[in-house]
């Protein structure tokens, strides 16, 4: 039964991989991957030797075995629902984030940052917009930050052979900024909220190194050809932001940086305080658009009353633009891995994996995982997605927070996904928006990546030992 589990896993995951071949949407495979591992567990639930608790990161053996059918399937559904609720925690959280951020762009407030430009060097706009995607992309995630600077740069740069260029370094900029940040990158966020990483230690270890694997890329590609001279500007677009562009720019990302210090201060799980901060955004935005005080629709009587009021309300027209697939594909991908985690699949892949790749350098602390396991999560999260291999690290390894394994994961994998355009999340954005072809960038971009990937890594093992 374990081995038709695997089986499952791997197609759903060549389904994922190959969805542009396959015209078939990522989420599908995930969320049929997820349904059909699970019920396999519980159908052979009585046929497993040992089985993985989670809330002690312990495997179980003996005390598995011992359980009669009754204790097994109860087992079972206390573990489906505890990876439910930790997943849930990371789906709502990344909810109201979005949400934010759609509200932000209802009221037009990124255009505050195009009003900025004003100078046409390509060498220029290129440093603005690396330097712009690793701030924001620590601040609102990679994904949103990488949507919105492409949103501007279509704006700027009229030319298409010349925006893909700087939407390629972006991808660059945009995932070395979300990994040193526990709301920048959907795994980073993961191993925040798991408790494997705090805020002030993921600031330390992986800032230096991020601004690294941004900066080295950066400094080659401004010597490139394709960045030099002058950018063509569009005279005729003399579009200015709104009255409220700049408030809402400032309120909604200053709400969102606000979530680590509420979670520091509360000890509560982040999405508490990205519930409260989108509240409070919410709340001006419908003070500023002069709308209902309401984020639910209203039924009956009032609901004629107040249609008209709905259609012009910045959070109903927020919160139909979220990506829900997304949401369900991260529902999907991560309680198929917890699947495989429940089992001790990944706990004893873990276990061999440290036997049998030799050491690279110096070991990391904790049980003796070597930098090349790590640097190889990095490499595979540009095959894969970074997504599920974070999840899956989160049931191979039992070290403590803060320790500087997860620190190395945390960065491999939020930069590692860059050398291919399929990678990570910002690529796959930036690859619709612009329709970036996949060799186009394998050719002209991944070697960077690689570059500043390895730089940062190497920067990494030399700031970990003066920690």
């Amino acid at each position: 039964m374990e081995a038709f589990i695997i089986l499952i896993f791997v197609l759903g995951y060549l389904a994922i991989t190959l969805e542009h071949n396959l015209k078939l949407d990522k989420l599908i495979p995930a969320l049929a991957m997820m349904a059909i591992c699970w019920a396999m567990v519980a159908v052979g639930v009585d046929g497993f030797t040992q089985w993985f608790d989670s809330s002690s990161h312990s495997l179980l053996t003996d005390a598995y075995t011992s359980l009669n059918h009754d204790g097994k399937m109860h087992l079972m559904e206390e573990t489906l629902l505890h990876h439910l609720g930790k997943t849930a925690e990371i789906l709502v959280f990344l909810l109201g984030a979005m949400t934010i951020v759609e509200i932000i762009d209802y009221f037009d407030g990124f255009s505050t940052i195009k009003s900025y430009v004003n100078f046409k060097s390509k060498k220029k706009l290129l440093w603005m917009f690396c330097i712009l995607a690793f701030v924001l992309s620590a601040i609102i995630d990679n994904l949103t930050a990488t949507i919105v600077l492409i949103s501007i740069l279509q704006k700027i740069v009229k030319k298409r052979e010349d925006r893909i260029w700087f939407a390629g370094l972006i991808i660059i900029a945009a995932n070395a900024g979300g990994a040193w940040s526990p709301i920048g990158d959907v795994t980073t966020t993961m191993l925040w909220i798991g408790k494997k990483v705090s805020a002030g230690m993921l600031f330390i270890y992986l800032f230096i190194p991020s601004l690294l694997c941004m900066i080295v890329p950066t400094v080659i590609a401004s010597r490139l050809s394709a960045f030099q001279g002058d950018i063509e500007v569009d005279e005729s677009d003399t579009s200015k932001p709104g009255p409220n562009s700049a408030r809402m720019l400032y309120l909604g990302l200053g709400m969102i940086v606000f979530v680590p210090f509420f979670k520091t201060a509360t000890h509560l799980p982040p999405y508490v305080g990205m519930m409260l901060s989108l509240a409070v955004v919410a709340t001006f935005a419908e003070i500023y658009s002069r709308s209902k005080f309401s984020i639910s629709s209203v039924e009956g009587e009032e609901a004629v009353g107040h249609e008209e009021h709905a259609h012009h309300s910045p959070v109903h027209s927020s919160l139909s633009k979220i990506e829900m697939p997304s949401i369900l594909f991260f529902l999907g991908i991560l309680m198929a891995v917890a699947a495989l985690e429940s089992l001790g699949i990944l706990f004893g892949f873990a276990q061999n994996l440290k036997e049998t790749i030799p050491m690279m350098g110096t070991e990391l602390h904790g049980e003796g995982v070597s930098d090349l396991v790590v640097m190889l999560l990095g490499v595979g999260s540009a095959v894969i997605d970074n997504v599920p291999l974070v999840a899956a690290s989160l049931g191979m390894f039992t070290e403590s927070i803060d320790n500087e394994l997860w620190h190395f994961i945390a960065f491999a994998a939020g930069t590692g996904g860059s050398m291919l355009i399929i990678g990570s999340a910002a690529g796959v954005v930036a690859m619709g928006m612009e329709k970036i072809d996949f060799f186009w960038y394998l050719k002209k971009i991944s070697w960077l990546a690689l570059i500043g990937f390895v730089v940062g890594s190497v920067a990494f093992m030399g700031i970990r030992t003066l920690i």
